[in-house]
């Protein structure tokens, strides 16, 4: 590493550690796996262009492919996004995938049209976070058994996303003591995203509706692991050829469909992990 890419690296791992000296909170993930193909599917798209302005939330909206043998190919739509929600289908013991769903932090999957029920889980989750967090705030003091808890499987781990002039460099923290008494194995993903994409539909059910659609994911890369220990990754620079984006999501996330760990975004980048 060169004088100026380890300054860096240290100046990333510096404002993880800030952050969670400071208590700060991660963002809740909220994943919409939806299609254009689908009738259903408008009243969860138009939900996730709410959930997107909540500053305590990570919305993305995944299209899948699996609709468009119904008449209307999907243009958004990716084989990977099919892909991270049939292996959620499998990590959760469900029998097979739907739209429109939603996946709260990697644990709690909710009918995407059902807005009090999503609403619900996102608040929940939330708040969960919240407590987990407060509880990390008051280090070595004596805790009740609900706080402990909390704290061991609750707790969350710090993000800091940074470009610098050939890469996008992510920091992960250092997991709390009390989390370190687990085996951590995390998956470090990259997504990359248009923040939004207006589609007018030629044909299927949606047939001559327009459509905006929010935080739109159009590539996912597996750019590495998280054991515990703080780290620093370098993600090479987009191929020309990629699709359009304008920001970038990085989730730290047990077993690679488990719970989210850690999470944060970056918007009005460039970058993004090559194959």
């Amino acid at each position: 590493m060169t004088r100026r890419a380890t300054v860096v690296a240290f100046a990333v791992l510096a404002a993880a550690a800030t952050a969670a000296m400071a208590g700060e909170s991660r963002p809740v993930v909220v994943e919409l796996y939806t299609s254009q193909g689908c009738s259903s599917c408008p009243p969860a798209d138009l939900l996730m262009g709410k959930l997107v302005q909540r500053k305590d939330v990570i919305g993305m909206s995944l299209p899948i492919t699996y609709w468009d043998m119904l008449g209307w190919k999907d243009t958004l739509a990716t084989e990977a996004n099919t892909r991270r929600q049939k292996a959620y289908a499998a990590a959760m013991g469900h029998g097979g995938v739907y739209t429109p769903q939603i996946i709260v932090d990697g644990t709690r999957d909710v009918a995407g049209g059902r807005d009090e029920a999503v609403v619900e889980a996102v608040n929940a989750a939330v708040e969960s976070r919240d407590r987990a967090t407060d509880a990390a705030m008051l280090g070595n003091a004596a805790f009740s058994p609900s706080t402990e808890d909390v704290r061991s499987r609750d707790w969350s781990v710090p993000v800091s996303l940074m470009n610098t002039a050939r890469h996008l460099r992510v920091a992960i923290g250092r997991a709390p003591e009390l989390a370190r008494k687990e085996h951590i194995d995390a998956t470090v993903w990259l997504f990359r995203l248009r923040s939004s994409a207006t589609v007018r539909i030629g044909r299927g059910e949606n047939a001559g509706r327009t459509m905006t659609y929010h935080n739109v994911v159009s590539d996912i890369r597996d750019v590495g692991r998280w054991r515990g220990e703080a780290v620093a990754l370098d993600v090479a620079p987009a191929d020309p050829k990629a699709p359009p984006h304008d920001g970038v999501v990085v989730l730290v996330q047990q077993g690679g469909y488990g719970r989210v760990i850690g999470a944060a975004y970056l918007g009005q980048t460039p970058y993004y992990a090559q194959q």
